[in-house]
């Protein structure tokens, strides 16, 4: 028989109920993202954000593991460096006009660990393990990584991931807030796609303002009091509430 041959290198999308599901899978290096695997992202966000179909997404990495960062051997080709990849592939998910959340298993280690902070929520199996690692290769993390970090969890819970390479597991990166909820062995994907449901159902005015302002923006209340009074949604709102039916919003990024 012969020898199975391994997958490609490969970010793969699937959309249904709202929700897009992109998915790491590098599976024969615990998912590592390869050049080419962060040169995609941004342009697979872009579509995705394009499509009206899409409410909210979902990332995830194949198998048992989520990321184990980038593949170091691409950090020797020649070409673009894969750090100025990365951070453009993290911001271009931080950008993505609609609520993001990363599933996660396994290792979410160095550039994994990168894009799972630049979704707005991380849900995590038990077990799984976060680092971030660029002490370890004698990488200077770049300014915007590591502020994003910073607001995440702190100054201090920040210079121990920087300082020591060192991995952390679900109890500490909970009470850093790293991550958001930790589900029990395998019911991480029940509770992603309960939670992914939910979130598809909701206003996406009230998200897509509620996004905006947790950057820190303070000059965009009137624009986002205007949408919401030109939408109708607030309306729409309580008249559900008080006829116990389930609204209609009609707004959409």
């Amino acid at each position: 028989m012969e020898p199975r041959e391994r997958s490609q290198p490969q970010l793969t999308h699937t959309v249904a109920d709202g929700v897009a599901t992109v998915v790491i899978s590098n599976p024969a290096k615990r998912n590592a993202m390869t050049a080419g695997m962060w040169r995609a992202l941004p342009d697979l966000l872009a579509r995705l954000a394009a499509d009206s179909a899409v409410r909210a997404l979902l990332l995830t990495g194949e198998g048992a593991t989520f990321c184990a960062g980038a593949d170091i051997s691409s950090l020797r080709e020649p070409g673009e460096k894969p750090q100025a990849l990365a951070v453009r592939a993290e911001e271009a998910l931080a950008a993505f006009p609609k609520p993001t959340l990363a599933a996660v298993r396994g290792y979410c280690v160095g550039g994994g660990c990168q894009l799972a902070a630049a979704c707005d929520l991380r849900f995590a199996e038990e077990g799984a393990l976060f680092g971030v690692t660029p002490a370890k290769l004698g990488i200077v993390y770049p300014a915007s990584t590591t502020r994003r970090l910073v607001s995440l969890v702190g100054p201090a819970a920040a210079k121990y991931l920087l300082f020591s390479g060192e991995l952390i597991d679900t109890d500490r990166a909970l009470r850093t807030g790293l991550v958001d909820e930790v589900l029990l062995a395998g019911e991480l994907g029940k509770r992603t796609a309960e939670f992914t449901r939910i979130v598809a159902s909701r206003s996406q005015l009230t998200q897509a303002a509620a996004k905006e302002f947790a950057t820190g923006r303070t000059d965009r209340d009137a624009h986002w009091a205007e949408q919401a009074r030109a939408s109708g949604d607030p309306a729409e709102g309580i008249a559900a509430f008080l006829e116990r039916r389930a609204p209609r919003f009609t707004w959409t990024v």
